[in-house]
C-alpha cells in the first residue's frame, strides 16, 4: 500500500471508528426499574447530528487553509469509547502559518462552519423535544445566550424557569455538544481556534494573554464550584460539595489539557507568525468571531438538577 492509501486509510478508520463510538454513546438509555439499555436508531440519529458538525468544522479549517495555500491535513477524528458524546473531537496538521491574515481566515472557518450546521440542528432538535417539571437528579445542559434565545423563540418562555425546563431529545443534545465544542474551541487561549484568531488579531502579545486567561481557568472553577454549591445547600441537597465539584470539573480539566497541549508544543503557547499589521477585513472578522463567543459562552456546561 502506498503511503497516500495509508494515510487515507488512517482517516477513515478513525471516522469509522468515531461513527460507532458516538452512535454507541447516543444510544444509551435508562430502562424503567434501574439500568440501561441501548437504542440503535436513536444512537445513529445523535451520531449523525453531532458528526454532521464536526465534519462543517474541520473541512471548514481543511478548504480555507488549502485557499490559503497552506498543506493543511484532512481531519483526525478522535473516538473516545467511553463518556457520553463518544468522541474528543477532530484535528488537523498544518505547517506554521506566516500570515496574521491567514491565521485568522483558517482559525475562524472551521468554528464559523460548524455553528451554521449547528444552530439549525439544534433548533429542528428543539423543536421535537418536550417541555415538563423539572425532575430532581436529572441531567441539566448548560445554557449559553444563543441556547436560552432559541428556547425561548421555540417554546415561549424562559427555560429553565418556574420549575420547567425542556427535556432534549438525542438531535437537539447533539446539537448542544456541537455549540459547546465550538465554545471551547474559541477559547482565546494557545493553539486552539481562539487562540490562533486572538494571535492574528495581536500577535505576540497572545502569549501573555494565554497565560493569564489559562490561569484564570482555575479561579472560574472554583467560582462555579462555589455558586453550584450554594445553591444546592439552599435546596437542602445532600453533600452539597458534590454538586459544585460535577458542575465545576470541566473547567479543571480543560486548564490541565492546555497545559499538557503548551508542553507538547515545545513549552510555547503559541508559534510565531508573520508581522504584518492585521487587515481592517479581518480586524472586523476578530470582532464578530468575539460576539459569537460570548452568544454561545456556558459557564455552568454540566450539572445535576436539584
Amino acid at each position: 500500500m502506498s503511503p497516500r492509501l495509508r494515510t487515507l486509510a488512517v482517516h477513515g478508520g478513525l471516522f469509522l471508528a468515531t461513527c460507532v463510538t458516538t452512535t454507541l454513546a447516543g444510544g444509551q438509555v435508562a430502562l424503567e426499574g434501574g439500568g440501561a439499555g441501548f437504542d440503535l436508531g436513536r444512537g445513529l440519529r445523535f451520531a449523525a447530528a453531532l458528526l454532521s458538525i464536526l465534519v462543517a468544522h474541520e473541512m471548514g479549517h481543511f478548504v480555507v487553509a488549502r485557499r490559503r495555500g497552506v498543506a493543511a491535513s484532512l481531519p483526525f477524528f478522535i473516538p473516545l469509547p467511553f463518556g457520553p458524546i463518544g468522541t474528543l473531537g477532530a484535528i488537523i496538521r498544518m505547517p506554521l502559518v506566516r500570515s496574521r491574515d491567514a491565521l485568522v481566515d483558517i482559525g475562524a472557518a472551521g468554528p464559523l462552519a460548524g455553528l451554521a450546521m449547528a444552530i439549525p440542528i439544534l433548533a429542528f432538535g428543539l423543536a421535537q423535544s418536550d417541555v415538563g417539571p423539572i425532575r430532581p437528579g436529572g441531567w441539566v445542559e448548560g445554557n449559553s445566550l444563543l441556547y436560552f434565545g432559541l428556547k425561548f423563540a421555540i417554546f415561549g418562555e424562559a427555560l429553565p424557569g418556574g420549575g420547567r425546563d425542556v427535556f432534549i431529545g438525542e438531535i437537539a443534545f447533539g446539537g448542544w455538544v456541537g455549540l459547546l465544542v465550538t465554545m471551547i474551541n474559541l477559547i482565546p487561549i494557545g493553539q486552539l481556534d481562539g487562540g490562533h484568531i486572538a494571535y492574528g488579531w495581536f500577535g505576540a502579545e497572545h502569549d501573555r494573554a494565554s497565560r493569564l486567561l489559562h490561569r484564570a481557568l482555575v479561579p472560574l472553577g472554583l467560582g462555579v464550584l462555589l455558586y453550584v454549591a450554594r445553591e444546592a445547600r439552599a435546596a437542602d441537597a445532600d453533600a452539597p460539595w458534590a454538586y459544585g465539584l460535577q458542575a465545576s470539573m470541566n473547567w479543571f480539566v480543560w486548564a490541565l489539557m492546555l497545559t499538557v497541549m503548551r508542553r507538547l508544543g515545545g513549552g510555547v503557547w503559541h508559534p510565531p507568525a508573520g508581522e504584518e499589521p492585521l487587515s481592517a477585513g479581518r480586524r472586523r472578522l476578530c470582532i464578530f468571531v468575539l460576539v459569537v463567543f460570548l452568544l454561545i459562552f456556558i459557564p455552568i456546561p454540566f450539572r445535576t438538577s436539584l
